[in-house]
């Protein structure tokens, strides 16, 4: 018999459908049966990807003794953590306090007044490795609710007293100025493995966002060490068994410190993230091989990560067939009968393929050494090597397209989204690639048609026909900032008005007018125990930090000084935050970067239809140039009211293109024609890329 979970469209909540326990999914059903019963909350949090949420329901959730158990004594509710994430911020916070580590799948008891008393993540069904079971905690848990009632209710009133501490910004304002950057790279640098790229030890997560932070760093202070950290690290991620060498993309971090062995589940935040990482260092450094893995993502998100109606979905699994990874793995027979011997051979040499495994008797491909190597020992020229890999790698994907996929989780998150369309633009004006353009359109057209309301407030997420839940701030501050790049890299002013009005509704609904700052969710949200302030980066950036960096541009383009204002607040409120703790606020830093260095505001006026002007554009997307915004105007008709402050004024000569490089909301006399504009930016912003590079993939 199907629990509470048949009417719920999250694939995560419908894999738990027939578990023997009587799962209710988060609402007024099951929390009014917790008060009326007087029966404590099992809240156990998730996400279809997650490997050792599979194992827990395997192991506890299909156990009938353990089932009858929870149905007997607790109210269980189970949640997609990518579906309510106001609830596993909080609840991962009690974790944390609880027990000094967080994680998936989270588990939490609770009062029916939701106030947590106890938590933890994984726990096996029986005790074992000095872990204790599951069916012990319960019993312990029972126990204590009969007989210790009041030591319950003590712990649950101090876990939930510094659960809203945790959610507020205490530490005291710090000054906000241009060395705020360089303290947050030195800090960097302490933690950064220079042996295999990355910061810190196993497990090995990407943390796009400082490598961001370090380009910037260098760029301002010449210091070439941080250009080198963020080189290494790109380029042994590349090589590693974290990424994905047949289908492209990114898995969710790596299991070991050398980049080698993933946690097999790709998500559409990291792939996000990591283009734009990929293409930063691109841009900075000219190295091709990063704009091969963009593509080569891009694609992957294109072919296997794309609804027909144009949305992004969120995550594959780790596991197929039962077996995590089993996707991705060879054995040396396989790829010899796919290549043929030779090549196959030569093939299984490079990417690290052997009799005996790499991985557990399996094998995950992985690049020791470069292709450039590779040519130089096997006396071979790189460029031809390199086409034959190529074809060799379409050959084995064709034959593991065949294999059955891991599960796909089809929810389309706005937030996600929102990141996705912010790369993929980026990466079509960088590379001039119509498809890539495309695909950010239709899933940004797709999200303001079918994912808001009637009143022009966003919904959280999308799945199968059904668009529900509240935005929270991240699908603002993520929404706000890929439709503004999208504006920059296509200059059609329908997404800056969108991300106006969105913007208009994160300054009315999610403000906090007495300490600065936004919360998480808006103040007509649900109430749960807290109201909680995102600051810190987790796996994605922090929404407070995104918003501070799309209020920024979306101020300057438009000239609208109130968004201007409120990202100045939100620096101000969490700088002492980035002062003393620069290693988890890295979307933050890259804010007050924006706002401590010189921000150029750059109008292009001229036709805009003309060579001159596609190729000055073209040429300005392929410069490290992260602290500019862009605009195109052609004066023969007036500029649209969104962009009519910048463009007040300017004007050019006939047949010729001015560009007006204003620094910090002064302007500079205009620079005529594409020599001459070329020079000046090039005084600003260095090309490191080849005229010749890559383009079109």
């Amino acid at each position: 018999m199907p629990n509470h979970l048949a009417e719920e469209t999250s694939p995560y909540l419908r894999q738990h459908l027939n578990n023997p326990v009587n799962w209710y999914p988060w609402g007024a059903q099951a929390l009014d049966r917790a008060r009326r019963s007087d029966r404590p909350i099992f809240l156990s949090i998730g996400y279809s990807a997650c490997h050792w949420c599979h194992v827990m329901e395997e192991e506890s959730f299909e156990d009938l003794e353990i089932s009858q158990r929870l149905n007997d004594h607790f109210v269980c509710i189970k949640v997609d953590r990518e579906e309510r994430p106001d609830l596993d911020q909080i609840y991962m916070n009690a974790v944390q306090l609880l027990t000094g580590r967080g994680g998936w799948p989270m588990s939490v008891f609770l009062t029916p007044t939701l106030e947590p008393f106890f938590g933890g993540t994984y726990w096996p069904p029986r005790s074992r490795h000095g872990m204790p079971g599951f069916d012990r905690i319960l019993d312990a848990i029972i126990d204590a609710w009969k007989n210790k009632r009041q030591q319950i209710s003590a712990q649950a009133r101090q876990i939930t007293t510094h659960v809203r501490q945790t959610c507020q910004v205490a530490e005291p304002a710090a000054e906000l100025n241009s060395n705020l950057l360089d303290a947050a790279a030195r800090s960097l640098e302490k933690a950064f493995d220079f042996t295999n790229g990355g910061f810190g030890k196993a497990p090995k997560f990407p943390r796009s966002m400082d490598l961001q932070l370090l380009l910037r760093a260098w760029r301002h202070s010449g210091h070439t060490a941080w250009k080198d950290m963020v080189r290494l690290s790109l380029d042994r991620m590349a090589s590693g068994g974290i990424y994905d060498h047949l289908g492209g993309g990114f898995a969710r971090y790596s299991v070991d410190d050398q980049w080698r062995v993933p946690h097999f589940e790709k998500m559409l935040y990291d792939n996000a993230l990591l283009v734009n990482a990929y293409l930063d260092g691109y841009l900075a450094t000219g190295h091709a091989n990063d704009a091969r893995i963009v593509h080569e993502t891009l694609t992957y998100v294109v072919d296997y990560m794309t609804d027909e109606k144009g949305g992004f979905y969120s995550s594959e699994d780790a596991d197929s067939e039962g077996v995590e990874g089993r996707f991705y793995f060879w054995q040396p027979e396989e790829i010899h009968h796919i290549l043929g011997h030779h090549r196959g051979k030569r093939f299984c040499r490079i990417y690290d393929v052997t009799e005996t495994g790499n991985f557990e008797g399996q094998n995950i491909l992985q690049l020791p050494k470069t292709i450039a190597q590779w040519a130089d020992t096997l006396e071979m020229e790189s460029a031809e090597l390199e086409a034959e890999l190529k074809q060799d790698r379409k050959s084995l994907l064709d034959v593991r397209d065949q294999r059955v996929r891991p599960e796909r989780d089809n929810k389309i998150l706005t937030s996600w989204n929102g990141l996705m369309i912010d790369a993929m633009a980026k990466a079509a004006a960088v590379f001039d690639n119509k498809h890539y353009q495309y695909a950010a359109e239709r899933a940004a057209d797709f999200l303001l048609r079918f994912v808001r309301r009637s009143d022009g407030r966003l919904l959280h997420l999308w799945c199968q026909g059904e668009a529900k839940l509240n935005a929270y701030l991240d699908d603002y501050s993520y929404l706000i900032q890929g439709l503004t790049t999208l504006y920059e890299t296509t200059q059609d002013t329908r997404w800056l008005v969108e991300a106006q009005r969105l913007a208009d509704v994160v300054h009315l609904h999610f403000g906090d007018t007495e300490r600065g700052g936004f919360f998480y969710t808006s103040d007509d949200h649900e109430t749960v125990i807290t109201r909680n302030k995102d600051i810190h980066d987790a796996s994605v950036p922090s929404s407070n930090g995104m918003l501070a960096t799309a209020l920024l541009r979306l101020g300057t383009i438009t000239g609208e000084q109130r968004h201007l204002a409120a990202a100045q607040r939100i620096l101000s409120m969490a700088s002492g935050v980035m002062t003393q703790t620069p290693q988890a606020c890295g979307q933050l830093l890259l804010s007050a970067d924006l706002a401590a260095h010189t921000f150029y505001e750059i109008v292009l006026v001229g036709a805009l239809g003309s060579s001159e002007m596609t190729a000055l554009r073209a040429d300005l997307w392929k410069r490290f140039f992260p602290n500019r915004t862009l605009i195109c105007y052609d004066p023969s008709a007036p500029p649209a009211a969104v962009v009519e402050t910048l463009c007040r004024g300017k004007t050019t000569m006939v047949d010729q293109i001015a560009a007006y490089i204003c620094e910090n909301n002064v302007c500079q006399p205009p620079y005529y024609g594409k020599s001459t504009i070329t020079a000046a930016w090039e005084k600003v912003a260095p090309s490191c890329v080849p005229s010749s590079g890559p383009g079109r993939a």
